[in-house]
């Protein structure tokens, strides 16, 4: 993993754009891959770890009438919280994580059930992952999407 946030940390400097995050399920993991790196102050601005729906609305501006109508398991949620982590940390790009580690079923999703979403001025990038494995395995992999997710949007904005 760590590869890879070095990749999409310099891909990142190399636009000159700034990356921060809004974790729920990965509970801190993801901003943790990317501080691995070094010289990841030049990119990675903050995160907030939102594994409370109360943070996610008092804190990232996630709608609370959504969050009451389908739960925090869901691709608007996702990215409500990356928009929301853009506006709070002031960040060129923002990923968000939300789902199901495990080791059950939460909120009527199947462990393993994840949104990621990468927000930018230009828009945002949802993903829907359907991963299996332990808790621990399904954190590494939403880390892991999250990133390659990031590293997606980031080759598409400078090609544009």
């Amino acid at each position: 993993m760590g590869a890879d946030a070095a990749g999409l940390l310099g891909l990142l400097a190399d636009g000159g754009w700034t990356l921060g995050t809004a974790e729920s399920l990965t509970g801190g993991l993801l901003a943790a891959t990317l501080v691995e790196v070094p010289g990841a102050s030049r990119v990675f601005v903050g995160s907030v770890v939102a594994y409370d729906p109360e943070v996610k609305t008092s804190v990232l501006g996630v709608d609370p009438d959504l969050v009451a109508r389908v739960g925090t398991v869901d691709e608007h949620v996702a990215v409500q919280m990356a928009r929301g982590a853009r506006r709070v940390l002031g960040s060129d790009l923002a990923l968000a994580t939300t789902g199901v580690a495990g080791p059950g079923p939460s909120e009527g999703h199947p462990a393993g059930t994840v949104w990621l979403a990468c927000a930018w001025a230009g828009g945002v990038t949802t993903r829907r992952l359907a991963l299996t494995g332990e808790r621990a395995d399904v954190r590494a992999a939403s880390v892991a999407a999250a990133i390659g997710l990031a590293h997606e949007v980031a080759l598409t904005i400078s090609s544009s």
